[in-house]
């Protein structure tokens, strides 16, 4: 659903275990590979981002879909976090979000 989260560094790596294999599974659209992705994510909205949008952005990338980049410690226990995106994210340009609030 969300191509950028922030999370403990223990949670991001074992994200990126989970989500790699996902957007492999997605490079081929059949119904059988449908089937086994919603089998791990239960969610038929999840499941058509990652046919319809994810699946075809890294159909040419053999691998390395997730970055992980360390954003330093959590306040209240010092936990290690992190952000976890994925790369070649589509960007949204700034200018064009401050031009609607202005009207």
């Amino acid at each position: 659903e969300h191509e950028l989260i922030k999370t403990t560094v223990p949670k991001a790596k074992e994200l990126r275990r989970v989500i790699e294999p996902l957007i492999t599974l997605a490079k081929e659209d059949n119904v059988a590979k449908r089937r086994l992705a919603f089998a791990r994510l239960r969610s038929k909205e999840a499941v058509s981002k990652l046919f319809g949008e994810l699946g075809p952005r890294y159909r040419e990338r053999p691998g390395g879909y997730v970055r992980i980049l360390k954003c330093g410690y959590r306040a209240g226990d010092r936990a290690p976090m992190a952000y976890v995106e994925l790369v070649d994210r589509p960007v949204v340009d700034i200018d064009d979000m401050d031009d609607d609030d202005d009207e």
